[in-house]
């Protein structure tokens, strides 16, 4: 899909520099995917002590 974006030349600049990409549609694609992971983090958090597991939670981790 192609959007048009105006993000600022020092943003865009940096991102590309810290995420050692060469293109800036790379460095969009992988400071987006970054986001997301982070939130979704976050969003695990806090269910923390909202979710009841059964007493052979480990045991079924493990068997993965």
């Amino acid at each position: 899909m192609k959007t048009t974006l105006d993000i600022p030349d020092e943003l865009l600049n940096e991102a590309m520099r810290l995420a050692h990409s060469k293109t800036k549609k790379d460095s969009v694609i992988i400071a987006l995917e970054d986001f997301v992971r982070k939130k979704r983090i976050e969003e695990a958090f806090e269910m923390e002590g909202k979710l009841k597991f059964k007493k052979d939670w480990e045991r079924l981790r493990h068997e993965r």
